[in-house]
């Protein structure tokens, strides 16, 4: 049978059509079985989520991402609803959530199922799952660069406060000082450096005197060394011990004497004779000092054997008593 042209331009016609409309769906990801499933979920903000982004299980693409739109036209609230397709028979339950996540570091959006089996009811078309939004990159940083900037403008007024009052100390003979004190640190360095110049001079000029004498030191370091020997040839040990023992003696004296034990130890520690000693002294001052002043009272003499007379005491000694 032989087809006409008209006939084949017809074919080719809807052939193409057919194409075409497989094309759009299969980009679309949409089957042309009708076997896919619809679902809800809600958010407060999709953050950029297009229609046709893929919807994803564990990272394996199941279904797209159908219509996004306000879910409710009054104006009374901004939440949007995300209707969503999955076109795979994956069982899970009515209480798993679709998250909404970020699907690289330079933006966009997708949603992942995050499949919850706790033997309830499987989900099925129609349903609207839990909803959730997991923090991008971005908000994370976001979250934890906040502080750190409060902290950082902190630092910063304090540094200002700081640099403030730097500056109030810091005036112009503060400045002038500190400049002379590092001109001064400089002399020094270079008065230093000449000094250490003629170290280095008076070391090379003396430098067989210097071997001389070290090698003196090392004779007395050995002349010590036999003196060393010859004291522990000695027996120094035996005369130590017997200093200590001697020492140990007069410790023990010592302490008797502070008990106030023994003639000595009495006579430091016995007041009362101190002050009868004290009293006796002072007597015989006394006594002593009218002698002298008064010898007839104590020395009688005669040649012709004359009657002793009483003595008599001068008016002059007692007009001072008086």
């Amino acid at each position: 049978m032989k087809l006409s042209r008209e006939l084949k331009t017809a074919i080719l016609v809807l052939a193409g059509i057919l194409l075409f409309i497989i094309g759009f769906n299969y980009l679309k990801s949409n089957s042309l079985l009708g076997t896919e499933k619809k679902y809800y979920a809600v958010y407060d903000h999709v953050g950029g989520l297009l229609t046709g982004t893929p919807v994803t299980i564990n990272g394996f693409t199941v279904g797209t991402v159908k219509d996004i739109r306000f879910l409710d036209d009054n104006g009374e609230s901004a939440k949007l609803i995300v209707i969503f397709t999955i076109n795979n028979d994956f069982p899970f339950s009515k209480n798993s959530t679709a998250e909404l996540y970020d699907t690289g570091i330079i933006g966009g959006k997708g949603i992942q199922i995050l499949p919850v089996f706790d033997n309830a009811v499987s989900a099925k078309s129609g349903d609207t799952l839990n909803s959730s939004i997991r923090p991008g990159i971005t908000e994370l940083v976001t979250n934890k660069l906040t502080p750190l900037q409060e902290q950082l403008g902190t630092v910063l007024v304090d540094a200002d406060s700081l640099l403030t009052s730097v500056n109030s100390i810091l005036d112009k003979d503060t400045r002038d000082d500190i400049k002379n004190s590092l001109e001064g640190l400089s002399t020094t360095i270079t008065n230093f450096k000449k000094a250490s110049a003629s170290i280095d001079e008076l070391i090379e000029g003396n430098q067989i005197k210097l071997d001389s004498t070290l090698n003196n030191v090392e004779n007395i370091t050995g002349n010590f060394s036999k003196i060393s020997d010859t004291l522990i040839a000695a027996n120094l040990g035996k005369t130590v011990k017997d200093l200590q023992f001697t020492i140990g003696n007069i410790n023990s004296l010592l302490t008797k004497i502070d008990n106030g034990e023994g003639s000595v130890g009495k006579l430091l520690k016995d007041e009362k004779l101190y002050d009868d000693l004290t009293g006796a002294s002072a007597q015989l001052e006394l006594l002593l000092q009218d002698m002298r002043l008064n010898p007839k009272r104590y020395v009688h003499f005669s040649l012709f054997g004359r009657k002793q007379k009483v003595y008599q005491t001068p008016k002059e000694e007692n007009t001072e008593n008086n």
